[in-house]
């Protein structure tokens, strides 16, 4: 479907984001995990822990979090959160490239989204390490992600009404909001078809 190198080109062919990384809370990463599987390429992902006052609680999403005062860059934000939350020590030699910088979405966070490949001794090593933040992580094979049968909706209240948002169904996990649009955004650049948006609205939902 697509190598390594070949996600390297197609993401660093973009054009960079002028967006400067400022170490506070409001800027945020998360880490697009990729892995060779036995059937081609899968992604990391995570359920997020229940948690009141979290306006994504429960959701499925990238590893990830915000930015700490220590931290030095958007990419050390994105490698620091992954290992606290899966214990996966992503260093260069995983790094491919960046998506495009997400600015001021929910809550005013501006959001740097990386892209790591790993091999299947690195993969096996993703686990929940703190449940009170991470509920679960899993894998899909991107050609689930990219399957029409695989397509759904899912009602969510936002801002104070019922709304209705594009999905992927896998298992018990519906793929939607913030990270179906960066995934939409990967598909694109690596020129493979995504049917959950491309036939409708690339809204991101948060």
């Amino acid at each position: 479907m697509f190598t390594k190198d070949q996600i390297a080109t197609a993401i660093n062919g973009h054009d960079a984001s002028s967006v400067p990384f400022i170490a506070n809370p409001l800027h945020a990463s998360v880490a697009m995990i990729v892995a060779e599987g036995s059937g081609g390429p899968e992604i990391c992902f995570i359920r997020r822990a229940e948690r009141e006052g979290d306006p994504w609680s429960g959701h499925v999403s990238f590893p990830g979090g915000r930015a700490s005062e220590a931290d030095t860059t958007a990419q050390e934000v994105a490698e620091r959160e992954t290992l606290e939350e899966i214990g996966l020590q992503l260093t260069s030699d995983h790094h491919v490239g960046a998506l495009p910088v997400l600015p001021q979405i929910r809550r005013g966070i501006t959001l740097f989204p990386f892209v790591y490949c790993v091999d299947e001794a690195t993969q096996q090593q993703a686990t929940a390490r703190q449940p009170e933040e991470v509920a679960s992580v899993f894998w899909v094979p991107f050609q689930h992600l990219t399957d029409d049968k695989a397509v759904t909706t899912l009602e969510y209240d936002l801002d104070g009404s019922r709304k209705s948002f594009p999905g992927i169904q896998f298992e018990d996990h519906i793929i939607w909001g913030l990270t179906l649009h960066l995934l939409h955004g990967f598909a694109g650049l690596v020129r493979q078809p995504f049917p959950a948006l491309d036939s409708g609205s690339a809204s991101r939902g948060l």
